[in-house]
C-alpha cells in the first residue's frame, strides 16, 4: 500500500536524483525558449516498450550468451533467425543506433526537450533467470543503444526488469546511472523505486512517477519493499489507488512542475480498453491535475483520448522488439509502431504519433499506406472514447479531441 507521508518507505523523500542528469543537454533549449518568451511550454517524446533484449541484443556489438529458458526457442540467435527468414540478412555488430534508423533523425528534427521510454529488459550478462517462461536481458555493454537516441529516462516498472534476478536488476540500475540516465518505477528498496525520475525542463521540473499493475504480469514478489529492491507496483488499477498515487504526486510537485504518470497495466493484445482505466485516468488527470498519463504493456498502439485537456494514452504500444518473423497476430499489425510528440504548454497540449515499422531490426518511417492503416485503426478505437485520429501533411497521426 502507498504511505501518504514522504518520510515512509513507500513515498520516498525528495531528492536531486535525475535533477543533474541531461542538464547539458537541455541548458541550450531552455535558454532559446526563454528568448523565445516561451519558457513553459515543453516538447516530450515518449514511446512504449523499447524491448533490446534477445534477439536485439544479439546484433549488437557486445551479445549476450544466446542461451534463453523458453518452451518455443531455446537461443536468442533464432529470434534473429525469424527475423531474418521475413526480411533478409540482418548485420552483426551493428553501430549502437542501428536499431533506431529513420526514428533518430524524425526525433531529432522534432528536438524533444526530453525522451522517455519503458525500458522492458534486464541490463545484464549475469543472474538467474525467473521461472516465468520468457526471460529478456541486453547486454549492459550495449547501453550505448539508449544513450545514442538521447533517451533521458527509462520506466522500469514492467514485467522483465527483474527477469534475470535481484543480482541482474542491480547491473540494471548500475548500467542506466553509468550512461547517465534516470530510472522511474523501480529501485534498490520502496523508497526509491516510488521516487519520481526528476528532470529539469523549460519553466521548472519534470517529474516522472511509474507503477506496474498485476494485470501487465508484474509478480506480486517483484514489488520492492523497505529492504528489498523492486517495482512501484499495484495490485489493480482501481480508484483507491489511484487516489493514492494522485496524494503521493502532490506530496511531491512544486509550482512549475509537469507531471507524468507512466503505467505499466492490461494484457498485449487487444484494443479494448477496462473501464477502470479510463477511472484510474480520469482521476489522475482531472482530480490530480496530472499533465500526461502515458500507459503501456499492448504490443501494438491502442486508443488515447484527453481528459480536460490532458493526453491518456492507454497503450503506446510496443516501440522496439525483436518479434518480426513471429505469426499469430498479424491482424494487430506489431511490425508499426508510434514516436509520440506531445506539446505541452500554455495553450491546448498536442500529440503527434510519427509512425514507424520494424525491419530487419530497424525502424523504417512507415510508408503513406500503413499511415493510413494506422489512423484508420486508432481512429475507430478512439471514437468509442470521444476523441478522433487524423494524417497531417507530414504523414503523421495527430489526436483531436
Amino acid at each position: 500500500m502507498l504511505a501518504e507521508s514522504r518520510g515512509s518507505a513507500a513515498c520516498p523523500s525528495p531528492s536531486r536524483r535525475g535533477e543533474e542528469g541531461n542538464s547539458s543537454f537541455l541548458t541550450k533549449r531552455i535558454a532559446a525558449a526563454a528568448i523565445d518568451g516561451i519558457l513553459r511550454s515543453m516538447r516530450l517524446f515518449l514511446s512504449g516498450d523499447v524491448m533490446t533484449g534477445r534477439g536485439i541484443d544479439q546484433i549488437l556489438p557486445h551479445p549476450n550468451d544466446p542461451a534463453i529458458h523458453e518452451d518455443y526457442l531455446k537461443s536468442a540467435a533464432d529470434y534473429v533467425a525469424l527475423a531474418e527468414r521475413a526480411s533478409g540478412p540482418i548485420p552483426r555488430g551493428v553501430p549502437p543506433a542501428y536499431i533506431w534508423g529513420d526514428a533518430l533523425a524524425e526525433i531529432e528534427r522534432r528536438s524533444p526537450d526530453l525522451r522517455i521510454v519503458n525500458l522492458e529488459t534486464a541490463l545484464t550478462a549475469r543472474g538467474r533467470p525467473e521461472p516465468k517462461g520468457i526471460n529478456y536481458r541486453m547486454n549492459p555493454a550495449n547501453v550505448a543503444c539508449l544513450t545514442a537516441a538521447g533517451i533521458g529516462c527509462c520506466v522500469l516498472a514492467n514485467n522483465h526488469v527483474l527477469d534475470w534476478g535481484e543480482d541482474g536488476f542491480a547491473d540494471t540500475l548500475a548500467a542506466l546511472e553509468g550512461a547517465g540516465i534516470v530510472a522511474a518505477g523501480a529501485g534498490r528498496d520502496a523508497e526509491t523505486a516510488w521516487r519520481p525520475a526528476i528532470l529539469p525542463a523549460p519553466g521548472g521540473r519534470l517529474l516522472v512517477f511509474a507503477v506496474g499493475c498485476a494485470s501487465a504480469g508484474v509478480p506480486a514478489s517483484w514489488a520492492a519493499d523497505p529492504q528489498r529492491p523492486g517495482v512501484a507496483r499495484i495490485g489493480e488499477a482501481d480508484d483507491e489507488s489511484a487516489r493514492r498515487i494522485a496524494r503521493h504526486v502532490e506530496s511531491w510537485r512544486k509550482p512549475g512542475d509537469t507531471v507524468v504518470v507512466s503505467i505499466h497495466w492490461g494484457g498485449n493484445w487487444g484494443y479494448a480498453i477496462p473501464g477502470e482505466h479510463r477511472r484510474f485516468a480520469t482521476i489522475l488527470a482531472a482530480e490530480a491535475g496530472v499533465d500526461i498519463v502515458h500507459g503501456h504493456s499492448s504490443h501494438h498502439p491502442i486508443a488515447l483520448e484527453t481528459v480536460d485537456g490532458r493526453p491518456v494514452l492507454y497503450g503506446c504500444g510496443d516501440f522496439i522488439n525483436d518479434y518480426e518473423g513471429i505469426s499469430g497476430y498479424e491482424a494487430y499489425r506489431p511490425d508499426l509502431s508510434l514516436a509520440y510528440v506531445i506539446d505541452i504548454g500554455d495553450g491546448p497540449t498536442r500529440v503527434t504519433m510519427v509512425p514507424f515499422r520494424m525491419r530487419r531490426f530497424r525502424l523504417e518511417r512507415a510508408t503513406a499506406a500503413d499511415a493510413k492503416w494506422l489512423a484508420q485503426r486508432l481512429d475507430r478505437e478512439c471514437r468509442r472514447l470521444g476523441s478522433r485520429i487524423a494524417l497531417d501533411g507530414d504523414g503523421c497521426l495527430v489526436l483531436q479531441a
